[in-house]
C-alpha cells in the first residue's frame, strides 16, 4: 500500500529545461567561461547549483562557487519571467486525484527551496503538496538517500510505503539507496533506457500512469 508519493519538481513536473540551459548559458557568458551545449547542462539537472558548475567546469575553484551561485540567481531571476515554465500534462490533475483518495505528495527536489515554493504557488500545485525539501534543507544532495529519508521521517512512513518519482538517474539512486520504490518519467531530462540502468522499478511516459501503476481504480 502506497502512502506518500516523492516527487522531484525540474523535469518531473514542470517543464524547466530551456529556462535553466538559458539560464547557465548567460552566467557563463558573465562569467568568461566557454558556453556549455545543451545537451552537457541537461545532464547536470538535478543535482545542486554549485555541483553542476564543478562538472561543467572542474577547474573552477571552492572560493569562486559562491560568485557563480550569486550571478546564476541574478540571471534565473530575470530570465524567469521571460521563459515561464509549463506543468507536464496531467500532472496537476493527478495529484488532485491522489490528493483526494489521502495519499500524501511531497517534493524532493536539488532547486532552492525558496524557488520551489514560487513555483508550486504560481503552478498552482501548493494545495496537494505536503512537505517541500529544496537543496538548503539536506546536507547530503541527490543521489546520496537523505532527501528521502528525511521526507520518510517527517510522516513517520516506512520506505515500502513511498514511491520515488523522477526523470534523471539520480533521482532513482536517491530512491533506491533509502529502499523506496521508484518510477522513472521518460517526458522529462533523460531517457527509458538510462532510467532502468538507474534500477528504476517501473518506468512511465505519461505523469497519470502513476494511477494506473500505483493505486487501484475507484
Amino acid at each position: 500500500m502506497i502512502r506518500l508519493v516523492i516527487l522531484d519538481f525540474d523535469g518531473t513536473l514542470a517543464d524547466t529545461v530551456e529556462l535553466i540551459v538559458k539560464t547557465n548559458q548567460e552566467v557563463q557568458r558573465r562569467m568568461h567561461y566557454p558556453v556549455c551545449k545543451p545537451e552537457e547542462i541537461i545532464a547536470t539537472i538535478g543535482l545542486p547549483l554549485a555541483q553542476c558548475i564543478q562538472v561543467m567546469y572542474p577547474q573552477v575553484r571552492s572560493e569562486e562557487l559562491p560568485r557563480w551561485v550569486s550571478v546564476y540567481r541574478e540571471v534565473f531571476d530575470m530570465l524567469k519571467t521571460q521563459i515561464v515554465p509549463a506543468l507536464f500534462p496531467h500532472v496537476k490533475e493527478t495529484l488532485a486525484e491522489l490528493t483526494s483518495r489521502g495519499i500524501t505528495c511531497s517534493v524532493a527536489s536539488s532547486r532552492g527551496v525558496e524557488s520551489l515554493h514560487a513555483f508550486l504557488k504560481e503552478m498552482g500545485l501548493a494545495p496537494y503538496i505536503s512537505y517541500v525539501l529544496g537543496a538548503e534543507d539536506v546536507t547530503l544532495a541527490k543521489p546520496h538517500p537523505e532527501p528521502v529519508l528525511k521526507t520518510l521521517e517527517h510522516f513517520g512512513v516506512s520506505a515500502s510505503e513511498a514511491v520515488v518519482v523522477g526523470d534523471m538517474p539520480v533521482d532513482i539512486q536517491m530512491g533506491l539507496g533509502a529502499g523506496a520504490i521508484t518510477c522513472g518519467v521518460t517526458y522529462g531530462n533523460s531517457g527509458r533506457e538510462a532510467l532502468k540502468e538507474a534500477g528504476a522499478h517501473f518506468v512511465i511516459d505519461d505523469f497519470q500512469e502513476i494511477l494506473t501503476c500505483f493505486f487501484l481504480p475507484r
